[in-house]
């Protein structure tokens, strides 16, 4: 569909909203990173693209190609120009992979807020799995976004948990530094194995009863499922983390508590994320 010319400045994705009302602003940006939308006769690619004066759009739009996606409103604990800080539910997928998925994510909640980012990953700095709750950042510009990741890398962001698990752990604190590499029997699962990469949790006892035990974690490393697999091989699951052994329950009772970076702004500062009432009924 032709459109009328645009107004100087305004990002494509409202543009292109404005012209399709069926639409939200976040199935515009997912029209535009698939080719959709054509500026002066050429594909741009980016939803936060700047119009210009008389930039003639082209939409090529099917109403059936596009699927709205459930509103998703998030605890947002900090924001600035730079980056937000959000409290993530249990439940809630970090970002889609790969195939289209009509489901609402951080990343698709996080798309109205970015500049000069496009994609399904758009301003993702770390993930949480879908069923951990808790504090998690993402970057709203391509500067904060690689200043942010970078100390990721670098293990200078300092991060806590919070979980219930199985049983009575002894000792009371320690340090668990076990290799994790992926499952070959279960590819979607990891396991302690010695040809995996390093991986180091440090834990702390918070309080225990016969059954269950509440630890404070403390991961200096960053592998996918860590404390869920070093929990594991101790013996001790998190509790509702039926993927590697643990009870049933109504949900991962595992919780990003706390968060400490150096923001895009150059200031080192600590979010905390409440631990859910959940955890102090169950234990």
């Amino acid at each position: 569909m032709a459109t009328p010319s645009a107004a100087r400045g305004e990002r494509l994705d409202q543009f292109v909203s404005g012209q399709i009302p069926a639409i939200s602003r976040a199935s515009a940006a997912r029209l535009i990173e698939g080719g959709k939308v054509h500026i002066n006769g050429e594909i741009v690619l980016k939803a936060g693209y700047k119009l210009r004066e008389n930039d003639q759009v082209q939409i090529d739009y099917q109403h059936q190609e596009t699927v709205e996606l459930p509103q998703l409103e998030l605890p947002v604990l900090y924001e600035d120009k730079a980056c937000v800080v959000i409290n993530k539910p249990t439940g809630v997928l970090t970002h889609s992979k790969g195939a289209f998925n009509p489901e609402a994510t951080v990343a698709t909640w996080l798309s109205s807020r970015v500049e000069g980012m496009s994609g399904e990953r758009a301003g993702i700095v770390h993930r949480l799995d879908r069923a951990t709750s808790g504090v998690m950042i993402c970057a709203k510009t391509p500067d904060a976004l690689a200043w942010l990741q970078k100390q990721f890398s670098q293990r200078k962001v300092k991060k806590t948990y919070r979980a219930i698990v199985k049983g009575e752990v002894a000792p009371a604190r320690a340090i668990i530094d076990m290799p994790i590499e992926r499952n070959p029997k279960k590819p979607q699962t990891f396991r302690v194995g010695v040809n995996g990469k390093a991986a180091v949790t440090e834990y702390k006892v918070i309080k225990t009863d016969d059954t269950l035990s509440e630890l404070e974690l403390k991961p200096t490393t960053g592998r996918t499922h860590q404390l869920r697999v070093h929990l594991q091989h101790l013996g001790h699951p998190i509790v509702g983390d039926i993927l590697y052994g643990g009870q049933p329950a109504e949900r991962l009772y595992l919780h990003a508590h706390r968060l400490e970076l150096t923001l895009p702004n150059k200031t080192r500062q600590t979010f905390e994320a409440p631990v859910p009432t959940v955890f102090e009924e169950l234990l």
